[in-house]
């Protein structure tokens, strides 16, 4: 005879929302929505009003698509956080995909929810190149939580999830596949890119910083990328990318300074 089991509950699956923000991400949406569509409950794609295939591929693939004008990456990131249908979400950018550790880590976690948020090991592609040194391996990220507990926050472009005090954090097995750049045009784009919307940022702050601050936080970024990180033993890439992270510091402040100098 079978006797009744106390003292024990039904698991109950947690029920999660993918999130991507988007503009013109024709070549990479439909690799990352593929990663994610058959381990989540919901699929919500926030676009800027591409003008490309982006939405097209979105919507043949039947996920959510809304449309909002960007106002900057943290602020378009929350916008998004409060759209979904689910409090425990797993935010992509369209440029990345889980690999499938990572794919089978978010099943567990659906089945166990322990912490309040958890951390992927994201591994960047260099111009066909993945990284396994400087800041762009393991490059740390904070991509599935529970959205009561979190908001995004830090200075445009470089945005990354806050969680709430007291929250308790786990990584998780698996990398966050990112293609990053795929040339190195692709890449000095980026740079100038991300250069004008940080020395923007930076100048709303009120930040200043003068010549010598440029100098000395450019050769510093490259030191650290291609010696204390170990960018060397990534041949070719690792020396692209150090030399560009000091491109980009020393961009930024040269914008920055430009700034100053309109206003006076």
């Amino acid at each position: 005879m079978l006797l009744p089991i106390f003292g024990t509950a039904p698991i109950t699956m947690k029920k999660i929302s993918a999130v991507i923000i988007s503009f013109n991400e024709e070549r990479d949406i439909g690799r990352c929505l593929e990663s994610v569509m058959d381990i989540v409950d919901e699929v919500l794609v926030l676009d800027s009003f591409s003008n490309d295939l982006t939405e097209k591929i979105c919507r043949e693939k039947g996920v959510r698509f809304e449309q909002h004008a960007f106002d900057g990456y943290v602020s378009q990131k929350n916008r998004a956080l409060k759209l979904v249908t689910y409090d425990y979400v797993l935010s992509l950018d369209a440029d990345e995909a889980l690999s499938e550790e990572a794919r089978n880590s978010v099943k567990m976690v659906k089945e166990d929810w322990s912490h309040d948020g958890y951390l992927f090991n994201r591994r960047n592609n260099y111009c066909g190149h993945w990284m396994r040194h400087t800041s762009w391996y393991p490059d740390r990220k904070l991509r599935l939580f529970d959205r009561r507990k979190a908001a995004w926050t830090g200075m445009d472009p470089h945005d990354y999830i806050a969680m709430s005090e007291g929250s308790s954090v786990s990584r998780l097995k698996g990398d966050l596949l990112h293609w990053t750049v795929r040339t190195l045009e692709e890449h000095k784009v980026k740079t100038e890119q991300f250069a004008r919307v940080s020395a923007k940022f930076h100048f709303d702050k009120g930040v200043k910083a003068g010549i010598g601050s440029a100098a000395f936080h450019s050769i510093w970024r490259w030191y650290r990328e291609y010696y204390i990180l170990l960018g060397f033993l990534d041949g070719k890439a690792g020396w692209q990318v150090a030399r560009f992270s000091a491109l980009y510091v020393w961009k930024k402040y040269y914008y920055l300074r430009q700034l100053y100098g309109s206003q006076r």
